[in-house]
């Protein structure tokens, strides 16, 4: 417990800053990593996410600011005493060693006699549904099952955190599904306070308490997955995560509880989101794919419909269990609607009427 009473994040990160020579990798992040949570640091290639992860492993050293693990600075202790778990995208088990000895590597350099080795590796197969494994060979078992053991060898060790990077990449997209909701039971089974690194947005939102989105070594957004999602903070954050539409335009009315935005096409676009915003301010409008709605033209729309558009269908898209659309707006604008079952109906080149509901708009300040 601190001085408060309080408990210390399971990991805490203070105005860590990483230097390659004269590349920026990561630029003072400040992270609060409650214990027992799933964190996701989420980003394209090269966003810096992996260096946190190594940071926090001990695998790099931070050019500036601390990193503490259940309250203790960890900046200059060894990687192998900092109790961690480690998965990692190539699972990276021992080829000539038995799935035995490849979960039991970390035990033997804990002081841990060999029956609790024994039964802790049988425990911990026990756990990620691969009981019987022992005498195997890593390439006896499949890609799945090679994962699941790199997840024993991690948790076998009963560690403070657990570090994942992109531990699923590897895996075909049906593995990956069931990976995915394998290694989120497990970590809210066993409480393990985890750090989840990956480039998926899927498996940052499927799968997280928290996820933090970054983007050329800085922090962009942190929040949960559904704040992040519908309440993106900035144009990458909207444009990185999901499928969004980008209205610019000027800020023409404010009422009490809609601001009208006026386009460069011309429409109009009513959003319902209280704030700071002026008359004349430069603004970008997001709204996402799945919240944009589609009607014909000869047919009524809801009594609650608003922000009404006339467009003509583009382009149609089939993916299975929901259709994309790209329609073009009376004015040229071309809107991305994803719908499902209802949807299938629309055609190329119908002509339709698009609505978009103010609350489900959301306004990013243009002004520098």
């Amino acid at each position: 417990m601190g001085a408060d009473g309080i408990a210390p994040p399971a990991v805490q990160l203070k105005g860590v800053t990483k230097h390659f020579g004269k590349v920026v990798a990561v630029h003072k992040i400040d992270l609060d990593i409650p214990d027992g949570s799933l964190t996701t640091l989420l980003g394209p290639s090269g966003c810096g996410k992996t260096t946190i992860l190594r940071m926090i492993a001990g695998l790099e050293k931070p050019t500036e600011g601390d990193i503490f693990i259940k309250g203790q600075r960890v900046n200059d202790t060894p990687i192998h005493k900092r109790n961690l778990g480690m998965i990692f995208q190539n699972y990276a088990l021992f080829p000539h060693k038995s799935i035995f000895d490849n979960v039991a590597f970390g035990l033997k350099y804990r002081d841990v006699s060999k029956a609790d080795i024994k039964a802790k590796v049988k425990q911990a197969l026990e756990v990620v549904r691969l009981p019987g494994v022992e005498q195997r060979m890593p390439f006896q078992l499949s890609g799945g099952q090679q994962q699941r053991i790199a997840l024993a060898r991690a948790i076998v060790i009963e560690p403070d955190v657990l570090l994942m990077d992109e531990p699923l990449s590897a895996l075909d997209e049906n593995l990956r599904e069931e990976m995915r909701v394998e290694v989120s039971n497990l970590q809210e089974m066993l409480g393990i306070t985890s750090i989840f690194v990956t480039h998926d947005q899927r498996e940052a939102l499927t799968m997280s308490d928290s996820i933090v989105v970054m983007n050329e070594g800085r922090k962009q957004q942190e929040g949960p997955p559904e704040e992040v999602y519908d309440t993106p903070a900035s144009h990458f954050v909207a444009d990185f995560i999901g499928h969004s539409n980008f209205f610019k335009g000027g800020i023409a009315q404010i009422a009490e509880d809609l601001t009208t935005v006026e386009l460069k096409d011309g429409n109009r676009l009513n959003v319902n989101q209280p704030g700071e915003w002026k008359a004349g301010q430069r603004v970008e409008v997001v709204a996402r794919a799945q919240k944009v709605y589609l009607t014909h033209k000869d047919q009524s729309l809801p009594d609650i419909a608003e922000n009404i558009f006339q467009g003509q269908i583009k382009d149609r898209s089939y993916m299975g269990g929901e259709v994309r659309f790209f329609v073009e707006l009376e004015g040229g604008t071309t809107v991305h609607v994803i719908g499902g079952v209802k949807e299938m109906r629309f055609k190329r080149k119908d002509e339709v009427l698009v609505h978009l509901y103010a609350k489900d708009c959301r306004m990013l300040s243009r002004e520098t």
